[in-house]
């Protein structure tokens, strides 16, 4: 079950074209990396909850079910249940198949390595009726800390906290016992506010910590430094798949549709999507450019995400976090910075 129900408003204005789920990260949609991560391990059917424009999520199912071989279910909310209701609204396609014992959680904003077989193994081992994925930040007082026992069993969640208790922070991905469904009700309710805390008081609920890199890019400066994250890890798994050219500089993933001109200079920590045309004199770096946008002659962007479709003119120099939207027209000669257009 993936919950892409939320209306990405941390996300917009990339989520006024496109439900943030199908944003691409990284040339791919950033809900496809997550049904990838599922296959690998045998997953066959995945439920999406949906309710923020659900048509338009409709609209890439069946091209998912074709290139992953993998049946897609929609769990439609018609008013917003949290992270827990959902999994009480998709309760009978949870249950459908009396043999399954297990079932999938993510939160649709995560991206990482994705180790699930180890979560599988893990979760087997210790019998408990779920298991979360954690990771270590250097901020957590952002966040909920989770506090483990050594062998995983978790003891509390703090929300918050303003004196250090700890690094480790829940990671949206969990793998429960169908027997979890009997706990939730198909109403607003929240599954770390309300659910983990009373399974963690049941002694039910355990915790492994994710290898490698981890990222909710959910917020334009996340999903910029998510992607820089995703390249490295690129670099180290999947070399081959990055761009090598003498206008390449670092980790670069450019997709073979696009148009790029041998003067312009490209990198480090850029994403060029199909069909996107980089003309003479370029210079982009720490950037994501997606599907079929122009940017024309001697224009520099850093930091900045450009949208499906939008064309940027000559001699424009953007920067700091700018995120332009679909179909944006920005004239030549024009400085943009910290602007979401």
């Amino acid at each position: 079950l993936i919950l892409v129900g939320g209306f990405g408003t941390r996300l917009r204005p990339l989520t006024i074209s496109y439900p943030k789920p199908i944003v691409e990260f990284a040339n791919k949609p950033i809900v496809a990396h997550q049904i990838e991560a599922l296959v690998k391990v045998g997953v066959k059917e995945v439920i999406l909850a949906i309710n923020y424009q659900p048509q338009a999520m409709m609209e890439y199912i069946q091209k998912f079910e074709q290139e992953y071989g993998i049946k897609i279910t929609c769990s439609h909310e018609l008013e917003p249940l949290g992270t827990a209701g959902p999994i009480a609204l998709a309760k009978e396609l949870l249950l459908a198949d009396p043999e399954q014992k297990y079932f999938f959680v993510f939160n649709s904003d995560v991206v990482c390595e994705f180790p699930l077989d180890k979560m599988v193994e893990f979760h087997q081992k210790h019998g408990k009726e779920g298991t979360i994925f954690l990771t270590s930040v250097d901020e957590p007082s952002k966040y909920g800390v989770v506090l483990t026992e050594e062998d995983g069993k978790i003891k509390d969640f703090v929300e918050k906290p303003q004196e250090f208790v700890g690094s480790k922070i829940n990671a949206g991905l969990y793998l429960f016992n169908t027997s979890v469904i009997d706990r939730i009700k198909p109403v607003q309710t929240s599954l770390e506010r309300e659910i983990f805390p009373q399974m963690a008081k049941d002694n039910q609920l355990y915790s492994l910590v994710l290898d490698g890199f981890w990222m909710d890019v959910g917020q334009p400066t996340d999903f910029l430094t998510g992607t820089v994250l995703y390249l490295q890890y690129v670099r180290e798994k999947e070399a081959s798949k990055l761009a090598n050219a003498p206008n390449i500089i670092g980790n670069v993933l450019i997709d073979p549709t696009a148009s790029i001109h041998p003067d312009a200079y490209i990198g480090p920590d850029v994403t060029i999507g199909p069909g996107v045309v980089i003309e003479e004199g370029v210079r982009l770096k720490q950037s994501c450019i997606l599907r079929e946008a122009v940017i024309r002659q001697h224009t520099w962007i850093s930091n900045s995400i450009i949208g499906w479709q939008s064309k940027i003119g000559r001699w424009v120099r953007i920067e700091g976090i700018t995120v332009c939207a679909e179909d944006v027209q920005v004239k030549d000669e024009l400085y943009l910075s910290l602007i979401h257009i």
